[in-house]
């Protein structure tokens, strides 16, 4: 009989490497399906969660795993079905990586699987395989003597994201973040104040069963443990929090927007910081949130309007192209610009095998035309916060550099951390130029920050 959880987490591993889905759309969109033939009846939290760790976690080692089947499979790599080669890796991912799953029902299961999405060889051809592999063939990649190499196969990671983040960082730095891009992400929650307070959402949440740890110093934000579909409980559908990661609520406490100032956010899909800068507002104000595509658009009204928030403006607008209207309207503006996301591989392990070392000039160019063009919105006097989910060079260090080369009347500004904010964020991070690069760690997301003030 075939294990129902392993089967849709194979079914999601194909449908993201047939159609190039995004593995939490396909994940999300599976988990419902998957409930609906139950006739709505709710998956385990444990089965939820069993999936999703085979999915995020067959994804994020994919290419250390995909060395291990090379060295024992017989057949050449274009010859294996994309059936059994999803069979091969998400088994070989527990054996290698998952303590509490015995390696025989590893490969039980496998062989099971292979036996229903393959022919009749493919059932001995995954046996063969997966009884082969042991923890040691993990282990022996820490034996290579090539550096770019060895860090590739013991983090997996594309051979050429080490090679960059060589260039600008030490070994120790690139190892260290290599090994917390795999970790499983820590599940933070922001609170609406517009809505709840700390203590109540606290109480209202552990009444659902969620088990609650308190960010030291910081009165928004709050971790989750042991949660699965958040978005499901009565609070959240109330707007009483949103979920974000610390670091990426650390962009609009930067900023620092007051009460019926002007606001620009010029990329703001999905809207969780657009929601952060309403809510610090009091509500209170005007904010303007623009973003390329109509979809990403509606992702922002939805998370507005469930907050309670009214005081945000939505478009569907370019924000490279120039609008004489805005000129030096803005008190402040965010360009939280589109980036490679390097920073948030371990919630988004896809992109590592999205994307490539050309991106880097392509996406770069994007944001020069963001900034170049959104400064001129900014009133004298007013604040510009240039941000990325990103932690390489050409993405943030040399486009603030070359910025500032072509525009005089900009001077960086100082960001002060308070000592709760130094200590979760504890890397030596904070340089004497003013940039603000959070390395991934086990805790936060990496991140880029940049404060401007125009003269």
């Amino acid at each position: 009989m075939i294990d129902k959880k392993r089967e849709i987490a194979l079914k999601v591993l194909y449908e993201i490497e047939k159609t190039k889905a995004y593995s939490n759309i396909a994940l999300d969109k599976a988990l419902k399906q998957a409930r609906k033939e139950r006739q709505q009846e709710k998956i385990d939290k444990r089965d939820a969660g069993f999936i999703s760790e085979i999915v995020y976690g067959t994804i994020s080692w994919k290419l250390t795993i995909d060395e291990i089947i090379k060295k024992y499979s017989h057949i050449k790599w274009n010859k294996i079905s994309p059936w059994i080669l999803n069979i091969l890796r998400m088994s070989i991912y527990q054996i290698l990586f998952l303590d509490k799953v015995p390696k025989s029902a590893a490969v039980n299961e496998g062989v099971q699987l292979a036996k229903r999405y393959g022919h009749k060889a493919s059932g001995n051809f995954v046996n063969a395989i997966l009884r082969n592999v042991e923890k040691k063939d993990y282990e022996a990649f820490f034996q290579i003597e090539n550096k770019v190499e060895k860090i590739a196969k013991t983090n997996s990671m594309p051979i050429w994201l080490v090679e960059e983040l060589l260039k600008q960082n030490t070994q120790k730095q690139v190892e260290e973040i290599c090994k917390a891009s795999n970790v499983k992400p820590k599940l933070f929650i922001r609170i609406n104040h517009l809505k709840s307070d700390k203590k109540t959402l606290i109480q209202n949440l552990e009444k659902e069963g969620i088990i609650i740890k308190e960010q030291k110093g910081n009165s928004d934000f709050l971790i989750i443990q042991g949660a699965k579909n958040l978005e499901n409980i009565k609070a959240y559908q109330e707007g009483k929090f949103s979920i974000q990661d610390e670091a990426a609520g650390l962009i609009p406490k930067i900023l620092n927007p007051k009460p019926n100032e002007k606001v620009l956010d010029a990329c703001s899909s999905p809207g969780g910081k657009t929601a952060y800068m309403a809510e610090r507002m009091n509500n209170q104000g005007e904010i303007q949130a623009w973003d390329l595509h109509e979809h990403r658009v509606k992702l922002v009204e939805n998370a507005t309007k469930r907050l309670g928030i009214t005081i945000v403006e939505t478009k569907v607008k370019d924000a490279t192209l120039y609008e004489e209207k805005y000129f030096e309207y803005f008190d402040k503006i965010l360009l939280d610009v589109p980036c490679l996301g390097i920073g948030v591989l371990k919630r988004k392990p896809d992109i590592k095998w999205k994307r490539q070392k050309q991106d880097i000039f392509q996406i770069a160019k994007t944001q020069e035309k963001i900034l170049n063009n959104c400064c001129n919105y900014l009133k004298k006097g007013g604040q510009l916060v240039y941000a990325t989910c990103s932690i390489l060079k050409e993405e943030n260090e040399e486009r603030i550099e070359q910025f500032l080369k072509t525009h005089e009347n900009f001077k960086i500004e100082k960001i002060n951390l308070t000592q709760e904010e130094k200590a979760i964020f504890s890397q030596d991070i904070l340089k004497k130029e003013g940039f603000l690069k959070i390395f991934q760690n086990e805790i936060t997301d990496g991140f880029f920050i940049c404060k401007m003030k125009k003269q």
